[in-house]
């Protein structure tokens, strides 16, 4: 059933065999929810003035589920944009293999019963490289793969935000690119992406 259901499944297995023993679920836990929505989204209507959309990753739902709630309480008209990677199933997709950790999963997270979102976008992981290698390059930014994918998706939107007067669109890099060295920002790794 992929790693992450196997993954899941010992954890249940262990949680039942050692006493006393505690898993902090990171798929359905609303603390991580509530932390997003205290602190990183405190953050961002704190510095923002004004914001029309905000691209956020998919993988627990604890970011989009917390951010999404503040964000539409500060600007009730801001655009949630969820952006998740061709493979995953959060929303409903084919599964497949995929080689980038940290955003899509196998499963649909609990905690995105929580979010509101106005729109999906999927990026191929062969963008995700791209977007990572542009970043880096263009804008002096050493990102990973969830980071990489929002950007992908914030290019591929890129219409959609032009016709908008006065667009103000926020995407959160979560991730640097040390772990991605001999994947995302090695070519010939690349190359083999679809």
């Amino acid at each position: 059933g992929g790693f992450l259901k196997t993954r899941l499944k010992r954890v249940a297995e262990l949680c039942r065999e050692i006493p006393n023993s505690y898993w902090t679920d990171q798929y359905g836990n609303e603390d991580g929810m509530r932390a997003h929505y205290e602190l990183t989204g405190g953050e961002i209507v704190e510095t923002m003035d004004d914001l029309t959309h905000v691209f956020i990753g998919v993988s627990t739902a604890g970011t989009i589920s917390g951010l999404s709630r503040r964000l539409k309480e500060r600007w009730p008209a801001i655009k949630v944009i969820a952006v998740d990677a061709v493979g995953s199933v959060i929303f409903g997709g084919q599964p497949r293999k995929r080689h980038i950790p940290g955003i899509g999963a196998s499963v649909a997270p609990a905690l995105l019963r929580h979010a509101i979102i106005d729109d999906v976008v999927m990026v191929r992981e062969k963008e995700t490289a791209e977007a990572c290698q542009e970043l880096l390059e263009r804008h002096g930014l050493f990102t990973g793969g969830s980071s990489g994918t929002c950007y992908a998706a914030i290019k591929k939107y890129a219409e959609r935000l032009q016709s908008h007067r006065a667009a103000r669109a926020l995407f959160l890099c979560a991730d640097r690119g040390t772990a991605y060295l001999d994947t995302l920002y090695d070519r010939k790794w690349v190359e083999r992406l679809e």
